[in-house]
């Protein structure tokens, strides 16, 4: 389980940077600036809350972190997802790259409060 955390903070670090340099990339526009925002907001709290539910002192704070997490993945999703959908002018290919990693930092969180869900 530990090798499974440490993947997840790992994959999750590198999913925010990678949306942080997507975020840079965009053009200085107001509505890209909108966009930009909420999705550098929901994207970087996956993995702060990652990081926060390793340090949570029982399990039922951890299954509220990792639900954070699970919420803020949406957000993140729709955010991209709208992203994509409105034609972004910048790196639409890039975006449906960082959906998937995003659907793959999930899985963990997911597979861990049905776990945890079904133990109850």
């Amino acid at each position: 389980m530990q090798n499974q955390k440490s993947v997840l903070i790992q994959k999750s670090y590198k999913f925010s940077l990678d949306i942080i340099s997507f975020c840079q990339k965009l053009p200085k526009e107001r509505v890209y600036w909108i966009i930009s925002d909420q999705l550098l907001r929901s994207s970087t709290s996956i993995g702060d809350n990652i990081i926060e539910a390793q340090s949570s002192s029982s399990k039922k704070d951890f299954a509220r972190f990792f639900q954070i997490v699970l919420k803020s993945a949406n957000e993140s999703e729709y955010w991209i997802g709208l992203s994509i959908d409105f034609g972004l002018a910048v790196g639409k290919e890039k975006l449906k790259i960082l959906l998937a990693k995003l659907k793959e930092i999930c899985r963990i969180p997911a597979k861990s409060l049905l776990t945890m869900k079904n133990k109850c």
